[in-house]
């Protein structure tokens, strides 16, 4: 256990940041957990066991000394860092021609700005293990739909993983993009309802998740899009 691999993940208490860390924790795997919501994450915790694999960082993703804090409080309990996820995200659910600005530059900070900090705290460490960022983009950053502020920020999540790849491959660090398409998890109880349609689950992106993390070495699988099968676009 004391040599096993270290995964950080933003937004880790609920969602697909949860299913990760689940899925880490049962191979065996140490995780830290950030989140803004300390109570969740005291809820998560609480939920798995209290595992002594688990850390939970209560922070801000858009926050640099957040963010910082958190890497920081990873390597005092573990000693290394393989994995960043930067999954902390989430959606105004609104159009930029008829929506509430009010919301808006929390969700870009979140969803831009926040991977951009992860990946510029954590890439010393990841430097010594040769590890890996993964960010967790959105169908949504590939394929326009009207309005969508928040799909304009994942576009930015898709360019930043491959600006990202092309600095930091040189020291050996690898870069995944997974991109899902719906998902039912809590990004949606701001809508007020589920999508239409078959919907993955969380567990489901997270199995996508960590495929890419447990490539052998040398190998960087870059961008993943993940859909459920009926959803068109």
């Amino acid at each position: 256990m004391t040599d096993s691999p270290v995964t950080l993940i933003t937004g880790g208490g609920s969602g697909i940041g949860a299913a990760v860390a689940r899925r880490l924790l049962d191979a065996g795997q140490r995780v830290a957990v950030t989140g803004r919501g300390e109570e969740r994450l005291r809820g998560f915790a609480k939920e798995l066991g209290e595992p002594e694999g688990l850390v939970t960082i209560p922070g801000n993703a858009a926050e640099y000394d957040d963010v910082r804090s958190a890497v920081d409080t990873a390597l005092k309990a573990f000693g290394r860092l393989d994995t960043v996820v930067a999954n902390a995200g989430f959606a105004t659910h609104d159009s930029v021609a008829e929506g509430d600005p009010a919301g808006w530059t929390e969700m870009v900070l979140t969803n831009v700005l926040g991977p951009a900090l992860l990946i510029r705290a954590s890439i010393d460490a990841l430097k010594e293990t040769r590890g890996r960022i993964v960010l967790v983009g959105s169908v949504a950053g590939f394929v326009p739909t009207p309005g969508n502020l928040y799909g304009a920020t994942k576009w930015a999540v898709t360019g930043l993983a491959e600006n990202a790849r092309r600095e930091v491959t040189e020291w050996g660090v690898g870069v995944t993009l997974v991109a899902p398409g719906r998902v039912e998890t809590p990004f949606w109880d701001s809508y007020g309802s589920l999508p239409p349609g078959h919907l993955l689950t969380a567990d489901q992106i997270a199995e996508s998740i960590v495929w890419a993390m447990r490539q052998p070495a040398g190998v960087d699988v870059n961008t993943v899009v993940v859909r459920p099968v009926g959803q068109p676009n």
